[in-house]
């Protein structure tokens, strides 16, 4: 009886053993799509399945069954990684571009005005002053050239600039009106310049209205050129490990489960893009800030009494204050040369602004653009890529499968990622590079402050390259004699105390790092030095 039993069991065996083979072909479902999409992305297909394996060696992408060997896995994680921060750069590139525009079109307006105030100077002295102007060319012609230098950013203290003009001016007058008391009268006109204010009240209007202009002016390119390069900085810093874990899982996990037209929920690509640039969108506040100031300063450049108001009228403000004194002449010393006449009548000032070659509210306009960049970043790359259309919600990828995703969104910033389900990220260790750049965008923000109150701004030489933000601000010989208007040297390598080793840990927003604090202090105190 037993084997009966035993050969019945055999025989039943035999007749499940080929129903339970074709079961399972019938469920492993071919890799042909994937094999292709694989290959397509430059990988050979060396291991690459025909048909479906057991999932339980993946590490990224759900483990069920699947058409991604280990390798293939860790290939197109380093592929979503790569392809992410192509992304970001291309994304900065065209910030840069937009930024390194603008400045090369208010740098050529500015240039342009300078050029054309000279000029307009010499065109009317020429006739109005004859002899006294062409005799002393040089005296104007050295206030243009200090002016250009200035803000081109040499280090020329603006005040000492206008200071020289006007008693070199003094000095060639008087010289050129009665030259046999020249050393007499000279020396004691030019030592008491401010007490008999040959020139009147000119000097000192002249002396507020230039030196809030070019300040302002200098501010604002430079300002330019720091936005310019805080993107090239930031749009380099390499994505975290998690993130590219998660650009994975959202990105080429579903071609590994055979779902190659799943795409990502709305929510999910959002949550993932927020966790990833969780340190990017910490810029937000200061950059919002710099914006803002810029603004601030444009509107003052573009006023009622704007850049071009007052460096066409220089001039005849100049002319102005040289009447003035020619008039005041037999008050200062009567046995010196009479006054020669109302020269006010031969000089018109150039009142009428100049057609500008950019529209200082149009920089304005892309200021006021660009405000929001950092926060915006991860709505922006998603865009493209999340499942839309009607019922798109309960058929989107997930990270899973197709289904529903039910996790809440994020906040935007480091501090908010703290219960973010697809990136983990330890919300203790900002990254550095991003926060030195947060702290540049202070200090110029600080400086555009100052600028607005028409405080000179003293921009150190650092030896850097500005060639990342397009800029080219000091490319001829005219500025090889003073340092040039540049970015802060943040490439420069900083010796930093070493970071504590510290588990990742999703804490408090509160918490910070000794190690952080110290490694932000040279910074701050370079800013309140300022």
């Amino acid at each position: 009886m037993d084997s009966f039993i035993l050969v019945a069991a055999l025989a039943l065996g035999s007749l499940w053993a080929p129903a339970s083979a074709d079961k399972w072909n019938s469920k492993a479902r071919s890799c042909s799509d994937i094999r292709q999409f694989y290959f397509g992305k430059g990988f050979a297909l060396d291991g690459v399945p025909q048909s479906e394996i057991s999932g339980e060696h993946l590490r990224i992408c759900p483990q069920g069954y699947t058409c991604c060997t280990s390798d293939m896995e860790d290939n197109l994680a380093a592929l979503s990684r790569r392809e992410m921060e192509g992304l970001l750069k291309n994304a900065g590139r065209s910030l840069q571009t937009s930024l390194a525009g603008q400045y090369k079109a208010f740098d050529g307006y500015f240039l342009e005005l300078l050029n054309r105030s000279s000029i307009s100077l010499q065109e009317t002295f020429i006739p109005t002053w004859g002899s006294l102007y062409s005799q002393n060319s040089q005296v104007f012609s050295d206030l243009y050239t200090d002016l250009r230098h200035y803000y081109r950013g040499s280090n020329v203290n603006l005040e000492e600039v206008l200071n020289e003009f006007w008693v070199r001016l003094l000095e060639k007058l008087f010289h050129q009106a009665n030259k046999q008391y020249f050393i007499d009268y000279l020396e004691c006109v030019s030592k008491q310049i401010e007490t008999l204010r040959p020139f009147g009240e000119t000097p000192r209007t002249v002396k507020t209205m230039i030196t809030r202009t070019f300040v302002a002016a200098r501010s604002f390119v430079q300002g330019l050129v720091i936005s310019g390069e805080v993107v090239r900085k930031v749009s380099q810093v390499p994505l975290s490990q998690e993130c590219m874990k998660a650009m994975m899982r959202m990105t080429y996990c579903p071609h590994c489960r055979g779902m190659a037209s799943a795409r990502p929920c709305a929510n999910y690509c959002s949550n993932v893009m927020k966790g990833c640039l969780a340190n990017q969108a910490d810029l937000n506040t200061e950059w919002r800030h710099l914006a803002e100031t810029m603004m601030q300063v444009a509107d003052r450049l573009d006023g009622a009494a704007g850049v071009d108001s007052v460096i066409l009228a220089l001039p005849y403000r100049i002319s102005e204050a040289m009447a003035t004194m020619m008039d005041s002449i037999e008050n200062i010393n009567s046995k010196l040369f009479q006054a020669c006449g109302n020269l006010r009548d031969g000089l018109e000032a150039s009142s009428g602004k100049m057609e500008k070659l950019v529209s200082v509210t149009d920089v304005t306009m892309r200021l006021r653009d660009m405000q929001p960049y950092w926060v915006s970043l991860p709505s922006v790359l998603c865009s493209d890529r999340v499942a839309t259309g009607t019922g798109a919600e309960d058929k989107c990828w997930n990270g899973m499968n197709r289904a529903r995703y039910l996790p809440e969104v994020m906040g935007d910033g480091l501090a908010s990622q703290i219960n973010n389900p697809e990136v983990e990220i330890d919300i203790t260790k900002p990254d550095m590079t991003i926060r030195q750049q947060i702290m540049q965008l202070k200090i110029m923000t600080h400086r555009l402050k100052n600028a607005l109150n028409g405080q000179d701004v003293d921009f150190q030489d650092t030896s850097d390259d500005v060639s990342g933000s397009g800029s080219g601000m000091c490319t001829d010989d005219s500025c090889s004699r003073s340092p040039r208007l540049v970015a802060p040297a943040t490439d420069r390598p900083v010796l930093y105390p070493y970071l504590p080793e510290n588990k990742e840990v999703k804490g408090s927003a509160a918490r910070r790092l000794p190690s952080v604090a110290s490694c932000l202090l040279p910074l701050l105190l370079l800013l309140l030095r300022l």
